[in-house]
């Protein structure tokens, strides 16, 4: 059975695209509390399918795809610049493809404007026309209005006009500020993005005889099964090791695990990846807020996932990025890497970041094991010795040593030289995630 919460969300996904929608209306359709309805479209809004405009409200928009997150609506437009709707709110939900600035003659103005782009100029009425008439939104900057007759061919065209009180560059700063923040978002991988949904997922309930894990067993060939109540709630797991000798009309319920380690769809790959090495698991059960089974997400899901990302090219410049690009195994010796510390790796003082030092040295690790084919490196412990500081433009060269390995762990030694100087020394003790 459906909880309310979850209803007013899957009445939201119904709702035609465009459409204003308030706390007081879906109390009202639905026969719930006010605050019901308000965390209901604050979670709608999280998942994307509603966007809250000051000055406008609610509106229900299409829900980006992944691999076109870096594109924004118009209703994420007006949030990112503190802007105020003139006219065409219909089309506050629509994806721009592109904007452009107004700084031409407008016949060469009329060259570059497009249907889905979002022309960016000041007060200039007949700029304001063309680009509706293109197919484009218009965002007028300087806090100026717009005639009369502009606001309702925007209405006719369901095409938004906007009006900000910025200045024509720091607006178009701040749109390209918010797409490269989004392409750097794109790459992080949670557990919605690759889990087992629960109509795929094999699980028992706490009422099942021991018998029927078996049978689970012989139709599903795994071993390890969430373990749910009769609202579907995850109360357990069941494994090979807590049957074993049991009689087959023992319930499951007497012999699970109780209270087992679940996550959501929100968890990040990173976070389930340290929970499975070192917890030692092989399958976590995916929940909702009240613990009702979604899915499974195991530990080959979790690999598959990350040599997928070591694949993907780098769209977005973090510092993680920045080592990576600039570290490279020496000419002489795979195991040996070497970096030139730029601008973007310093401090304020012009030397190399702590920061970037422990990344520098974490990655250079990283790289080792994979020469040795140990397998994924998960940091469990990190102690760095800061030795001497080191000077923009250096040359730095970076020698890890593989202390101890087994098959679950790795011990580390890095020490850091500019020159012939030791300038730094890290140790690290890791988990390792079998490829």
């Amino acid at each position: 059975m459906t909880t309310k919460h979850e209803q007013i969300i899957q009445h939201i996904i119904r709702l035609e695209v465009g459409k204003k929608i308030s706390v007081r209306q879906i109390a009202k359709s639905l026969n719930v509390s006010e605050g019901t309805a308000y965390r209901a479209i604050k979670e709608a809004e999280n998942q994307g399918l509603v966007s809250t405009i000051e000055r406008v409200g609610t509106i229900r928009i299409e829900r980006k795809k992944k691999d076109n997150f870096e594109q924004l609506t118009y209703a994420e437009v007006i949030n990112i610049v503190d802007g105020q709707v003139l006219g065409g709110r219909e089309g506050l939900h629509k994806t721009l493809n592109k904007f452009l600035i107004g700084a031409m003659q407008l016949e060469a103005m009329e060259q570059y404007t497009e249907p889905d782009s979002l022309l960016i100029v000041g007060n200039r009425v007949k700029a304001h026309e063309m680009a509706l008439n293109e197919g484009a939104a218009v965002l007028i900057t300087g806090g100026f209005d717009t005639d009369e007759s502009i606001k309702k061919l925007a209405d006719e065209r369901k095409l938004p006009i906007i009006s900000t009180s910025y200045d024509t560059y720091t607006v178009a700063e701040m749109i390209n500020r918010a797409i490269y923040d989004q392409l750097i978002k794109k790459e992080i991988i949670f557990v919605e993005d690759i889990y087992t949904p629960v109509d795929k997922t094999f699980y028992v309930y706490a009422s099942d005889p021991v018998k029927r894990w078996y049978e689970l067993n012989e139709e599903s060939r795994h071993a390890r099964y969430p373990v749910l109540d009769d609202q579907q709630r995850v109360v357990g797991m069941i494994t090979p090791k807590d049957i074993m000798g049991e009689a087959g009309d023992v319930s499951i319920g007497r012999l699970m695990t109780k209270k087992p380690l679940v996550v959501q769809e929100k968890t990040s790959l990173a976070s389930v990846a340290h929970m499975m090495v070192w917890e030692g698991i092989e399958i976590i059960p995916v929940v909702t807020d009240d613990h009702t089974l979604e899915g499974v997400i195991s530990r080959q899901d979790v690999l598959k996932a990350l040599q997928q990302i070591q694949r993907q090219p780098q769209v977005g410049d973090t510092l993680q990025d920045i080592v990576t690009r600039h570290l490279e195994a020496t000419d002489d010796d795979e195991t040996i890497f070497e970096v030139k510390v730029i601008p973007q790796m310093t401090n304020q003082l012009g030397t190399l970041s702590n920061g970037v030092f422990t990344a520098l040295i974490t990655e250079a690790s990283s790289r080792l094991l994979k020469v040795y084919n140990k397998g994924d490196l998960v940091v469990e412990n990190l102690t760095v010795y800061f030795i001497k500081p080191v000077p923009i433009d250096s040359k730095l060269i970076i020698k890890p040593v593989l202390l101890e390995a087994g098959r679950s762990y790795a011990k580390l030694d890095v020490s850091v030289h500019y020159g012939r100087k030791l300038v730094g020394k890290g140790m690290i003790m890791a988990q390792l995630m079998d490829r």
